[in-house]
């Protein structure tokens, strides 16, 4: 159930981080917080390695490792959507 809940995660994440990575974003999004564009495509890029990886646990069935990278990826999305919603709120 956590290798599904992780796969789903990384890929909401990496779907956002994609769709932001297009545009020039906000004063503050680029300017304040340094959330360009390049560094949109990057979290997408870590976030579907992260799927990646989920999917192969789930189809290992393993179970011990799960923990171990859904801890390291909520981390790491948890910095991304702080990032992005902080810079969201420009006018």
């Amino acid at each position: 159930m956590l290798t599904f809940f992780g796969l789903i995660l990384a890929l909401v994440v990496a779907a956002v981080a994609w769709r932001r990575g297009g545009g020039d974003g906000g004063f503050y999004d680029g300017e304040v917080y340094g959330m360009t564009p390049a560094v949109h495509r990057r979290y997408a890029a870590v976030s579907i390695g992260f799927a990646a990886a989920f999917a192969i646990l789930l189809g290992l069935r393993a179970t011990a490792p799960t923990l171990v990278l859904l801890a390291a990826y909520v981390l790491i999305a948890l910095l991304y959507l702080t990032s992005f919603l902080r810079g969201a709120s420009d006018e």
